[in-house]
């Protein structure tokens, strides 16, 4: 496997930034030029939002976005924000099973990601809200092998969807999160869990990095970190909102024939030069 990038540096260094009580913050990207401003803003390492990058594909999100196309939109905004660390979120791993998921992860490794995202969740109309255990769990170890194999230090968040599919709480989720990690995972997410107690529960019960997602009304950055949490994501949220002033300054230009909403945008040049750069 040729890298195309020096990964195992980059990924010791994403692994350092999951520090319990001073923890990594995330606003996710979803394409090259959002990377390039979350990265300009100061944001330490790029974490994709997989919603908001099946979107800017034409996809809905849930495990409907073809593999080959999520990669080498990753690989994009890895070029787009040279030397630093991204984080890919690759929904469910893009396969069916285990040996599928391995495929991804050397996908991933390839176009110059250093951590990956795997959910638990399932999409199927009529099932299991969540995938079993076992299942899980060796999808997170083929992951897992394959990174070791290529010699890179990939950080495997694996992502428990227990709060945000309503399939359990704080014991099951823990449950999950101590078979994720024994199969080689190296932090939890649970998205859905900002209630204080929750979290500091979590907190308390997993053995390894704990990564909340948060929007309006959840803690700040301050009240989660005194908590102990290790990783914060904004998950969709930013793509959300840009598209939410893409529809308000539509309607605005088609309803009013004025352009208010279009106040404050960036600078062309600015942005310009942020891909130029890369």
């Amino acid at each position: 496997m040729t890298l195309r990038y020096p990964l195992p540096d980059i990924a010791l260094a994403f692994r350092a930034l999951h520090v319990p009580g001073r923890p990594l913050v995330l606003p996710n990207a979803w394409d090259p030029v959002s990377a390039a401003v979350v990265a300009e803003a100061g944001a330490p390492a790029v974490a994709t939002t997989s919603a908001g990058l099946a979107w800017a594909l034409g996809a809905a999100d849930g495990d409907r976005l073809d593999r080959d196309r999520a990669l080498d939109a990753v690989a994009r905004i890895v070029d787009a924000v040279p030397g630093i660390p991204v984080s890919a979120d690759i929904e469910g791993g893009y396969a069916e099973d285990a040996a599928g998921v391995a495929d991804t992860v050397r996908a991933v490794v390839v176009a110059g990601a250093v951590g990956v995202n795997i959910e638990d969740a399932r999409h199927e109309a009529g099932g299991a809200p969540l995938r079993c255990v076992a299942e899980q769990a060796e999808r997170i170890a083929a992951a897992r092998a394959v990174a070791d194999r290529a010699g890179v230090p990939l950080f495997i968040n694996a992502r428990i969807d227990t709060f945000l599919r309503g399939a359990g709480g704080v014991e099951p989720t823990l449950e999950r999160a101590a078979a994720f990690l024994a199969a080689g995972a190296d932090g939890i997410f649970v998205p859905g869990a900002v209630d204080p107690e929750t979290v500091k529960a979590l907190v308390a019960g997993v053995d390894g990095p704990l990564n909340v997602m948060v929007g309006p009304g959840a803690p700040s950055v301050a009240e989660l970190a005194a908590l102990g949490v290790a990783r914060i994501s904004a998950g969709a949220g930013l793509a959300q909102a840009a598209h939410a002033l893409v529809r308000r300054a539509a309607r605005e230009l088609l309803r009013e024939g004025t352009y208010g909403a279009l106040a404050g945008g960036l600078d062309y040049g600015e942005l310009n030069e942020l891909l130029t750069r890369a």
